[in-house]
């Protein structure tokens, strides 16, 4: 890692090859009592409807529909394992901050993240992800809270960055940056990214690598499957 705190060539590409590896739907849970043990490093994935999570998770992997993306937002409320590698689980938690659903339905599947979040002791770090272009709103600041609370780390992540000017999206960091530093569970770098153009997903692989402590294998390099 460089003295920035920024990963180096050799740790990007370690986690690409590890990211290259084989990555599958493991289930979805509707309870905490459904989860599945909690015998491996989780990462999870949290963020409004419609900010783009599964698309993220797929970039991640280089699937286009390990994460089943649509274009109603709410349509998660599940909280869905993927597996890469038998070594690291991605969690797909229910978005939140969508009026079109009841609000019976609502807090149910959100309260189930939130249940998620305070139990799991494998839980190596949230991501936050935060659309590039409106930026931190209110119904934001519930989930950090609940982060700060639960002492669950957790990064933010600025998605569709490429619908933005490179001038514009350094200085959101900068404020997005500035925003949380006083919020204990944060941690204090922010990252940008696009999954249609693959902006910052091999910075964040390296980051999930490192948070999860994953030493990649000595075994032959598989490019992205079909």
């Amino acid at each position: 890692m460089k003295t920035d705190g920024t990963f180096d060539e050799e740790e990007i590409e370690a986690a690409r090859i590890l990211f290259a590896r084989q990555a599958s739907f493991l289930m979805g849970a509707v309870s905490v009592d459904g989860l599945p043990p909690a015998d491996m490093p989780e990462v999870a994935f949290a963020g409004r409807s419609n900010v783009g999570k599964s698309s993220l998770i797929n970039a991640l992997v280089g699937h286009k529909k390990l994460a089943r993306a649509s274009n109603e937002p709410g349509r998660t409320r599940e909280v869905n394992f993927f597996v890469l590698d038998d070594m690291i689980r991605l969690v797909d938690l229910p978005g939140y901050g969508w009026a079109r659903a009841s609000k019976v339905t609502t807090k149910k599947f959100q309260n189930l993240g939130r249940d998620y979040l305070r139990g799991r002791v494998n839980l190596k770090r949230a991501y936050l992800l935060i659309d590039a272009r409106h930026g931190l709103k209110d119904v934001d600041k519930e989930p950090m809270d609940a982060f700060d609370k639960a002492a669950v780390s957790y990064q933010i992540i600025l998605t569709k960055a490429d619908k933005m000017k490179p001038a514009e999206v350094a200085a959101l960091v900068a404020k997005t940056q500035a925003a949380i530093i006083k919020r204990p569970a944060a941690f204090p770098r922010v990252l940008a990214t696009s999954s249609e153009k693959g902006t910052g997903i091999p910075d964040l692989r390296a980051e999930i690598a490192a948070t999860c402590e994953i030493v990649p294998r000595n075994e032959p390099d598989t490019e992205a499957q079909d």
